[in-house]
């Protein structure tokens, strides 16, 4: 049987390659709203991070989402995301 191909995705933060699957997606719609998109799969310019408490306090410090997505990301993406990477560790 053959081997599917992996999606690989890179880090805005960190810059490491991972399997699409172990990040998340933030992503700014076509209406210009941004939102955590669990499934991978929503329309928009989308930007992958690594889900982790460090990972998401430095995307906060470094406004780094607003500059890839071209848009203000409001303060209550990155609690979501702050509240996720705290479940993901537990």
């Amino acid at each position: 049987m053959k081997q599917r191909k992996i999606p690989m995705r890179k880090c805005v933060i960190t810059g490491e390659k991972k399997p699409k699957k172990e990040l998340i997606r933030i992503v700014r719609g076509t209406d210009g709203e941004v939102s955590v998109d669990t499934t991978g799969k929503k329309n928009g310019r989308g930007v992958y991070l690594h889900l982790t408490e460090e990972v998401v306090a430095l995307a906060r410090k470094k406004n780094v989402l607003s500059r890839h997505l071209e848009v203000e990301v409001p303060e209550s993406i990155y609690e979501e995301l702050a509240k996720q990477a705290q479940k993901q560790v537990k």
